[in-house]
């Protein structure tokens, strides 16, 4: 993970957000998983930074860019 990028992840029965390279969660335990995520993605957004989010096992859920993405891949 890129330094800066938010993830999203199940620990100790709550959902948390992290920015990697800061210690700890920013944003307190969340009841659901969803609204850990919309906190997340908002603050991936407003950081043009990739959102990582997890499974409770620890495995990559879904990943989405909100920054600078180029496309020079053909297809």
């Amino acid at each position: 993970m890129p330094n800066g990028d938010v993830e999203t992840f199940h620990q100790d029965g709550g959902w948390f957000n992290r920015i990697e390279g800061e210690s700890g969660p920013f944003s307190g335990a969340h009841a659901t998983r969803e609204e850990a995520v919309a906190v997340g993605r908002e603050t991936a957004r407003a950081r043009q930074v990739e959102h990582i989010v997890r499974h409770v096992d620890g495995t990559i859920g879904d990943r989405s860019t909100y920054g600078h993405d180029p496309r020079d891949i053909k297809g």
